[in-house]
């Protein structure tokens, strides 16, 4: 399943930073003047996941071998271009950046909340401020295009069709909301109705997180700042020298500055929560691989993510949560035990599924 997430914000916020961080490699020109991103970064990172290697010792337990192949989920991550005033208008890289927006799954908004004075603000002020310019500028961006959809369908809805009509219905009770200030994604749709939009791609019907970009001095100090969705609080410049340390240098320098976890792991999890998505895994001798579906996927779907045949002649899952699988010691003993479950058709896969699917083609 794949899965993307641009990282957006004004110039000179920190984005290209967090991005070579998230890479563990200096993939994209982090540099101190606006537009040093033209065209995207595009990198895939791996979903931390510390079940992954309980599932390696399990196979090695009992197998006697390491696994093969270590096969995580990943994640796709884009670092477009600084976003200006005005950028619905053709400002900065005007429509090029919003076309690159709508390509994603999920936006990380990127806000500056340090000082340096030796880094250009380059149009930013302060972070609820430069947030409010980010959200305007995608609503005015989707107003636009709504306009020319509506002004499409109202010719068709007049000629009879009664699907433009419903499209319409929806289109302007978006319309109402954008042009009052608000997201599109504060609107209650229908499933039903969030379908006859799904072509659209709206930029601001995409879920989204904040990541406010502070100094490593106020990390360590409590926040009092909250927005109205869940923020994350990070130093992607701390971030990007912890990802060049060794795992104990890592964790030494960590302890020393009172951090528990990384700012990078937080995202990459916030990011499959804001998609509601979830991991199952299989694991044997050949691989131990994390599959990315999404939440309330039933067993026959998810085996299709392996092999449409797997789908196509499902027969049953044998299943058991990851933990009872460690606390077993292996897929052999869990049997022995009575722990695996056979599930069928209807089973709804829960997060943390270890499974060997049945099927016949």
């Amino acid at each position: 399943m794949s899965i993307s997430i641009g990282i957006v914000g004004l110039p000179n916020v920190g984005k290209s930073t967090l991005f070579n961080a998230l890479l563990k490699r200096q993939a994209a020109l982090a540099a101190n003047y606006p537009f040093a991103t033209i065209e995207p970064n595009i990198g895939v990172v791996d979903v931390p996941d510390d079940r992954m290697d309980k599932l390696a010792d399990v196979v090695r337990t009992e197998y006697k071998k390491d696994p093969a192949k270590m096969v995580p989920a990943v994640i796709k991550f884009i670092d477009i271009a600084g976003l200006v005033k005005g950028a619905s208008q053709g400002e900065g890289l005007g429509n090029k950046f919003l076309s690159h927006i709508r390509e994603v799954d999920a936006i990380v908004h990127v806000v500056r909340a340090f000082e340096d004075d030796n880094v250009v603000r380059a149009g930013s002020t302060d972070p609820e401020s430069d947030i409010a310019v980010i959200n305007t500028e995608l609503i005015l961006a989707d107003l636009q295009l709504l306009e020319k959809k509506i002004e499409n369908e109202q010719k068709l809805a007049r000629g009879g069709n009664k699907e433009s009509f419903e499209r319409l219905r929806v289109y302007e009770k978006l319309s109402v909301v954008l042009n009052s200030g608000n997201l599109a994604s504060s609107v209650e749709l229908s499933e039903e109705e969030l379908l006859l939009i799904k072509d659209l791609n709206l930029l601001t019907l995409k879920p989204a997180m904040f990541v406010y970009n502070v100094s490593e001095a106020s990390l360590m100090k409590p926040k009092d700042r909250e927005s109205g969705k869940e923020s994350i609080y990070l130093s992607a410049r701390l971030e990007e020298e912890l990802v060049n340390l060794s795992d104990e240098e890592r964790a030494e320098y960590m302890q020393e500055l009172g951090i528990h976890a990384s700012g990078l792991d937080k995202v990459i999890k916030r990011g499959y929560e804001l998609l509601n998505l979830q991991t199952f895994f299989t694991a044997g001798p050949k691989e131990v691989h994390a599959w990315t579906i999404t939440k309330g996927t039933k067993a026959p779907q998810a085996a299709g993510k392996i092999h449409t045949d797997f789908e196509r002649g499902f027969i049953s899952a044998e299943v058991i949560g990851v933990n009872e699988l460690v606390s077993a010691g292996g897929w052999k003993k869990a049997k022995e035990l009575g722990l695996i479950r056979i599930e069928g058709k209807e089973y709804v896969m829960r997060d943390g599924d270890v499974v060997e699917f049945r099927f016949s083609v």
